[in-house]
């Protein structure tokens, strides 16, 4: 007897599949150049906080991609002089699941849905990175990865 495959399992093996594997740190880095002297420094407004962040992705095989953010955040003191309170650059990655996903959507989902996914957990890492490093947490602004996205994209529209 022929085996059949029923057609409820055709549908469902070809259904969009997306979800993260892993979530993992590849390089972490903090650096309190000033201590323990940042600490005695009056500090007499609100520091000065520079964050750069990039995003970099790669296929892993047919159906993984790695998506990863790597931040840096520059916290200065301002006081009478400037002093850094600390450096903190972190690449946190994670592995995800994209199967089944129409072509024009993977830039999308690989721009703004991951990101938007592994962003709290960098956000909560570099939050007590600064805790251990002796300051108070470090709360990064919520970061609007499809507002990234557009503007990416109207640049690239507006050079072609």
């Amino acid at each position: 007897m022929a085996e059949t495959s029923k057609p409820e399992e055709k549908t469902a093996s070809a259904n969009p599949e997306f979800r993260m594997m892993k979530m993992y740190i590849k390089d972490l880095s903090f650096e309190n150049p000033n201590a323990p002297d940042i600490f005695l420094f009056s500090q007499k407004s609100e520091p000065k906080v520079e964050v750069n962040l990039q995003m970099n992705n790669k296929k892993v095989n047919d159906d993984h991609w790695e998506v990863s953010l790597g931040i840096t955040a520059k916290i200065i003191a301002k006081g009478e002089t400037e002093k850094v309170m600390f450096i903190l650059e972190i690449e946190h990655a994670a592995v995800f699941l994209l199967k089944n996903i129409p072509e024009e959507h993977i830039n999308m989902v690989l721009a703004v849905d991951c990101p938007t996914l592994l962003f709290p957990f960098t956000r909560q890492i570099v939050s007590q990175v600064s805790v251990d490093g002796g300051f108070i947490p470090f709360m990064m602004e919520p970061i609007n990865f499809m507002g990234i996205y557009q503007n990416s994209k109207k640049q690239k529209e507006g050079t072609n």
